[in-house]
């Protein structure tokens, strides 16, 4: 009798998790295809992108990590890059923690997955109505990276059965970033943290040019934030 009730709860979770991971889906799956042409114009077959998309799932550093296996680049030299790559997964992160703390079994799973399109999707802290808030975060994340395994290993199979030109493949996540930045845009009436991103960005770049701006760029940005806090905070009171 339990069984038959949560049954139906269970499947609802699921489904407005699928619902909500849907913007996601056609933009990694698209861009799966093209990391998975990409890696297999390199030499590597559909096991390395279905490994490499499972295990790593780090979106912009997997298109890199091909530059990085082709050019013979050094063990020091693919950490740094790494680290250069995803540190910007440090500041946004950190909003998550107190969503995250008590996630209990989803907790590790819920922190590797936390890529940019997925912490778009659950930054605001909506969850559905009688859910699960930890599992229905979970669902998210695991649709989202289904998504990319599919579209890599689909880019691979694709890329050894069809001829396909990759110039210009590597600004397919560009595309999708400023994909998500329009989404939120239109989705909220608070425009001041993406004009302080915006505005941010733009001053490192023309400071640091575009190899080295993206760090100093994201402590801008936090250190901004952090200071407008407390305005955004009586603003989303004084909406609701």
């Amino acid at each position: 009798m339990d069984t038959e009730q949560k049954s139906p709860a269970g499947a609802s979770i699921v489904k407005k998790a699928f619902v909500t991971s849907i913007p996601v889906m056609a933009g990694y799956i698209v861009l799966g295809i093209g990391f998975g042409i990409l890696l297999r114009d390199a030499g590597y077959g559909v096991l390395w992108a279905f490994a490499m998309s499972l295990l790593i799932y780090a979106g912009s550093m997997q298109y890199v990590g091909v530059s990085l296996l082709t050019g013979g680049a050094s063990f020091l030299t693919a950490i740094l890059t790494t680290v250069m790559v995803n540190a910007r997964h440090l500041f946004y992160s950190i909003s998550m923690i107190g969503r995250y703390q008590d996630a209990g079994r989803y907790k590790p799973y819920l922190i590797f997955a936390l890529t940019d399109e997925t912490y778009s999707l659950l930054c605001g802290g909506e969850t559905p109505e009688g859910a699960d808030p930890d599992l229905y975060r979970f669902l998210v994340s695991l649709f989202d990276q289904c998504y990319w395994v599919t579209g890599s290993v689909l880019g691979s199979i694709l890329g050894a059965a069809l001829p396909f030109s990759t110039e210009g493949i590597e600004f397919s996540m560009t595309a999708l970033f400023i994909a998500s930045f329009t989404q939120q845009w239109l989705t909220t009436r608070q425009h001041l943290p993406a004009v302080v991103g915006l505005l941010g960005t733009l001053g490192c770049l023309l400071l640091f040019g575009s190899e080295n701006f993206l760090i100093p760029a994201m402590l801008v940005i936090t250190a901004v934030l952090t200071l407008l806090r407390p305005r955004l905070a009586r603003k989303k009171e004084g909406a609701q």
